[in-house]
């Protein structure tokens, strides 16, 4: 039995009756806060022109925060791209990117088709996220460092599990997706900071459900098409460079979504950010650390990490997003970082310039390669009277279910994405509905509130 058989067995057999109540909040969880960032990201620049390209028009599934609807692919596409716009979707440690914008797209695009059930939904979620996740665990981290960005080559085979499961393909139907799946993979680094970072989610939401479409009506793939000698595996992490039998190995045992788990942002921007900017607000909360004071911030980072995001002199708001000098200096100026400072060009501001001059980013001495701390960061704040403050954090708030983001700040969040399309009672009526998502009987239910 080929690997992507093998995962194909266990993607099948999934049942919500056989899912442990953490693994059903936690998706629920991931679902809610999804639908709030794809909201906000209708918005954005990308999502317009990628449907303005389609010309997306006449179709069943909704093209969130606006009130047109298109084709289940088109819809797909679009609101996977809005879904990654503001980069503010969540992330797995096992991924290295971000499980969930991936997979919610398409599954709602999906699902008003099947006019499927909210518990149809978190089933297929979970089963999706766990394919994705297992494949991870065996090509990184060598497939992200090499510049893949595993959101969209990962993220591919979670879309295509997550619409095979929704659908109720068979074991070899599915396993046929996922080997389609895999020469659709796609997604480099290199366009982090960019439209084509989003866009690759758009079009792994869209490619993980025209797999399973295609499978489904009978299309043929090569189910031998991770292990194959010019296959997935070798050819993006080459040889000697990935472990096939964690592929495999225990699925659901336990459930990823629930340990190591997922990480929930609190701040628009990347994920690489988000350790040195909790040490900076910690310190800032505890201490007078007016901008006009502050001499010199020294940022230590994991090298994994400071590597996308050591970006002194961005040149958008989407640049912006990646830079950990202009994210610290909109935290020390703010005490918190807000999705306007991410829009038209408040990256040019001049206090924000001026004090991004005296923020040095470097790779932390002590986080190496294998560092137990690679998703932690280390903070030094210099003021022009001499005085030192530091503070080094292992992880940023919501990082995963040991640090999670509270239940009030996740709602807070998911209310401010959505009012920026939604009037306020659809905010409230979407936000109750996903909350009991897995009690809804048809996710037009949902859908027809996130109309804008």
């Amino acid at each position: 039995m080929t690997l992507l058989e093998t995962l194909a067995e266990d993607i099948a057999a999934t049942r919500y009756d056989d899912l442990p109540p953490e693994a059903v909040h936690w998706a629920k969880s991931a679902i809610l806060d999804t639908v709030g960032v794809t909201i906000a990201g209708s918005g954005e620049p990308c999502a317009a022109i990628v449907s303005r390209v389609l010309g997306a028009s006449h179709g069943d599934c909704l093209i969130f925060g606006t009130g047109h609807r298109c084709a289940p692919l088109d819809a797909a596409l679009i609101n996977g791209t809005a879904a990654h716009a503001l980069d503010f979707d969540d992330v797995s440690n096992s991924m290295g990117g971000h499980p969930s914008a991936p997979l919610v797209p398409a599954l709602f695009a999906l699902g008003e088709v099947l006019d499927s059930s909210g518990r149809g939904i978190v089933t297929a979620y979970v089963a999706g996220f766990e394919t994705e996740t297992r494949i991870a665990r065996g090509v990184h981290f060598h497939h992200y460092e090499k510049g893949w960005h595993p959101t969209a080559t990962l993220g591919v085979f979670g879309a295509a599990a997550a619409c095979c499961r929704l659908i109720g393909l068979d074991a070899a139907r599915t396993a046929q997706a996922l080997a389609i799946a895999a020469s659709l993979a796609s997604g480099i680094k290199a366009n982090f900071g960019t439209m084509t970072k989003p866009l690759h989610v758009g079009h792994t939401a869209r490619d993980g459900l025209f797999a399973a479409l295609l499978a489904r009506d009978g299309f043929t793939a090569n189910a031998a098409a991770l292990e194959h000698k010019q296959g997935f595996l070798e050819v993006f992490n080459g040889a000697g460079n990935y472990d096939a039998a964690k592929i495999v190995a225990d699925w659901g045992q336990p459930w990823d979504i629930v340990s190591p788990g997922l990480g929930i942002k609190q701040h628009p921007c990347c994920g690489s950010t988000h350790p040195a900017l909790d040490a900076l607000l910690a310190l800032r909360r505890d201490n007078d650390l007016a901008p006009e004071r502050i001499e010199r911030i020294d940022s230590w980072t994991h090298p994994r990490r400071l590597a996308h995001t050591n970006r002194p002199d961005p040149q958008s708001g989407l640049d912006a997003k990646f830079s950990v000098q202009y994210c610290l200096a909109r935290a020390a100026m703010q005490g918190a970082i807000t999705l306007e400072d991410f829009e038209g060009e408040a990256f040019r501001d001049p206090t924000a310039r001026a004090l991004m001059r005296r923020v040095h980013a470097a790779p932390h001495p002590d986080m190496g390669p294998n560092s137990a701390e690679h998703l932690g960061a280390e903070i030094r704040v210099t003021l022009r009277d001499g005085q030192v403050f530091t503070h080094r954090i292992g992880a940023a708030l919501g990082r995963g279910p040991d640090n999670p983001l509270p239940q009030e700040a996740l709602l807070a969040k998911f209310r401010n994405c959505a009012a920026r399309a939604l009037p306020e009672a659809n905010v409230e009526r979407l936000q109750e509905n996903l909350l009991r998502l897995d009690e809804i009987a048809s996710v037009r239910q949902l859908t027809a509130t996130i109309a804008g």
